[in-house]
């Protein structure tokens, strides 16, 4: 694709937008619609623009096979955590309101934290579930 001028010029300026709208919808998804899934999911499209415009091997330098593992990692174990900090507090499993002494402001940690990692994993997944098919046959 190397040829292809305009593609590539034209995603070097969607792309910083595309990541920008996905941290919005990311940190914007416990006040409205959005969240950590969808996040992820316009996340990983940035990358995976990128991927189809400079190439796989570029992709692959950009987010090595090993990081995009431990974000996978970290993601669900932000998730985990954040229900294991609620029963240590004495709450239930994913609990919220026992994250902090204000139950209002418990809620809006505890959902911040999930869509966190719900973001992370799913956009994680994705761009390797690309990489891995676009790299078969290699």
């Amino acid at each position: 694709m190397r040829h292809h001028l305009v593609l590539r010029v034209v995603s070097k300026l969607l792309i910083p937008f595309i990541l920008l709208f996905g941290l919005y919808v990311q940190f914007h998804g416990d006040f409205g619609p959005g969240g950590g899934f969808q996040a992820g999911v316009i996340f990983a499209a940035g990358f995976i623009l990128y991927a189809l415009i400079f190439g796989r091997e570029n992709a692959v330098k950009v987010t090595p096979p090993r990081v995009l593992q431990a974000l996978m990692a970290f993601g669900l174990l932000l998730y985990a955590s954040v229900g294991v900090v609620g029963m240590i507090n004495g709450g239930n499993f994913l609990n919220y309101s026992v994250l902090r002494a204000d139950g209002v402001a418990g809620q809006h940690l505890g959902i911040l934290l999930i869509e966190l990692g719900v973001g992370i994993t799913v956009a994680a997944v994705m761009i390797m579930v690309f990489l891995m098919f676009t790299g078969r046959g290699r």
